[in-house]
């Protein structure tokens, strides 16, 4: 997917497809291959698929949060000109997608989260410090799956990558500890904005519960399951988690 991303000024990103604008937020330690499926399934039934590279490690120390995160993807939604656009994330992703949809929900059609944080997350905590130790790191990598082998060798190492830069694991670190501080528990009650929640059952980074929470605290969400899937279902099952979201998709006359 590489080759397919476009750079438009400060915007890096890949657009596929015609029609419904559907916008997909990737995680804090995730790229935007991991949502290969989706990217290829959905323009075929007339959604713009847009996967914007989210500045992560960009923004000045001050601004690395999920509200700046947010907030950039409003400027992004107003560049290319959407309007009543599907916001798709997971992990950090989900949660940028909550704030913004709270922040701007008239620009904000539909929200479908897997895996978000927002309420609760456990993440790769206190082991980022081991820096050094390859093994250890992919052990973490191989734990947001139910299926270790999902943990393909080139997303190890791009991990490892990440947490042996002492800037990018700063910011790394700012960021987990700006998505604990921004627990949105009190706002999902007041968020009318329909909602579809996508989780694995074996998700031990946002366990079982933290969806349950998110179902019963959005006034207007549907919560489906997926079996034997850890922390990333368009990753482990991407077939199932296409055929859920383009069923509750259709169901909601989106």
């Amino acid at each position: 997917m590489e080759k397919n991303i476009r750079t438009d000024g400060i915007y890096r990103y890949i657009e596929v497809g015609e029609g419904i604008p559907m916008i997909i937020l990737h995680g804090l330690m995730g790229g935007l291959s991991n949502f290969e499926g989706v990217t290829s399934h959905f323009p075929q039934l007339g959604y713009k698929v847009l996967v914007p590279e989210l500045p992560i490690y960009d923004m000045p120390m001050l601004k690395t949060n999920v509200k700046n995160f947010a907030k950039f993807l409003e400027r992004f939604i107003e560049y290319k000109g959407l309007k009543d656009v599907i916001l798709l994330g997971n992990s950090l992703g989900g949660h940028i997608g909550l704030l913004h949809t709270k922040l701007y929900p008239n620009m904000v059609k539909a929200l479908v989260i897997t895996g978000s944080s927002g309420l609760y997350e456990s993440a790769m905590g206190d082991g980022y410090p081991k820096r050094g130790d390859y093994e250890f790191i992919k052990k973490k990598a191989q734990d947001v799956f139910y299926d270790p082998a999902v943990a393909t060798k080139e997303i190890v190492d791009e991990v490892f990558a990440t947490v042996n830069d002492r800037m990018k694991l700063v910011k790394t670190l700012a960021i987990a500890k700006s998505a604990i501080r921004h627990n949105m528990s009190k706002d999902l009650p007041h968020m009318l904005t329909p909602t579809c929640i996508i989780w694995g059952e074996n998700d031990s980074v946002t366990p079982p519960n933290v969806a349950k929470e998110f179902h019963e605290l959005l006034p207007d969400s549907d919560l489906f399951w997926i079996k034997e899937c850890g922390h990333a279902p368009m990753m482990e099952h991407p077939n199932e988690f296409n055929e859920v979201l383009e069923k509750w998709l259709a169901t909601r006359n989106f």
